[in-house]
């Protein structure tokens, strides 16, 4: 054997075992705001893991495996990272770098973008109420993790983006924008039940959906909200309409993604991902 095909073979048995299944192929993209895909110890019943505290999405993949799907901080810096299992075994992940790019916009009602002491309290009771929906952590296992495009429309604001109102920084993007025309029906990704409805001074008309093991879709700015807390969606059903409600500048969807309680970039789970 030539010592090339020896190197080639030892590099090949080297590569981490997530590399081989369809679902850590499509979703490990271990960066600031992305997804890592951790390989966790074989036993017969799914084991249990965490991050930062909060409960992680585990899946059987390709029926060899189980593994661990982690939703990654944007202000994670990059390096060794860790997650816990139940027996207080820890397993370590590399989070990459990544560079988000800033936009500037520009709004005419100044009240979004410093909002008087009224507006605040509005906005500090709305942020609890969403805040405890992303939360959400159910057993059901989610029907799709390749997850569908809740609309067909040109991506118009990426993930991450540093956002600059009116010159004034705030809040990363912490979705992916759609731009579609209003009333454009929006579909649910992957199947779900309702948790959250509202009207928010951000966000506009607002619907939470429950995909499974904290993997949860935001949809909001909408003309109208055409489900309630409680429904189950079936993947494909309808949600609701697009429209520019709360912070808009003109029609669109936006769309959160978020995975044991952190928003990660949706386009990780339609194969859009940009490096």
């Amino acid at each position: 054997m030539t010592r090339a095909l020896t190197l080639l073979l030892l590099a090949c048995l080297s590569l981490p075992s997530f590399a081989e299944g369809f679902i850590s192929r499509l979703l490990h993209k271990p960066v600031p705001g992305g997804v890592a895909v951790v390989v966790l110890p074989e036993q017969p019943q799914p084991p249990r893991a965490s991050y930062r505290d909060s409960p992680l999405l585990v899946v059987r993949e390709d029926g060899e495996r189980w593994i661990a799907i982690v939703g990654i901080p944007l202000d994670v810096k990059p390096g060794a990272q860790q997650i816990t299992l139940a027996d207080g075994q820890r397993l370590s992940f590399e989070v990459g770098h990544k560079e988000y790019l800033a936009q500037h916009i520009t709004l005419r009602d100044q009240q979004q973008v410093t909002p008087d002491p009224a507006h605040q309290q509005r906005i500090q009771r709305e942020l609890a109420e969403q805040l405890e929906a992303y939360r959400t952590f159910s057993p059901r296992q989610p029907s799709n993790l390749y997850l569908d495009r809740p609309v067909n429309g040109r991506l118009s604001s990426a993930f991450g983006l540093r956002r600059f109102f009116n010159g004034q920084e705030r809040n990363p993007h912490s979705g992916l924008d759609f731009a579609v025309p209003t009333g454009t029906p929006i579909k649910a990704p992957a199947a779900g039940r309702v948790i959250l409805v509202g009207d928010y001074f951000f966000n506009g008309k607002t619907v939470f959906l429950d995909h499974g093991q904290g993997l949860i879709s935001m949809f909001c700015h909408l003309s109208a909200i055409d489900v309630k807390v409680g429904d189950e969606i079936a993947r494909g059903g309808h949600v609701g309409k697009v429209g520019a409600t709360g912070r808009a500048t003109g029609p669109h969807l936006h769309w959160n993604v978020s995975l044991n309680n952190v928003r990660v970039d949706p386009a990780v789970f339609i194969g859009a991902f940009m490096p």
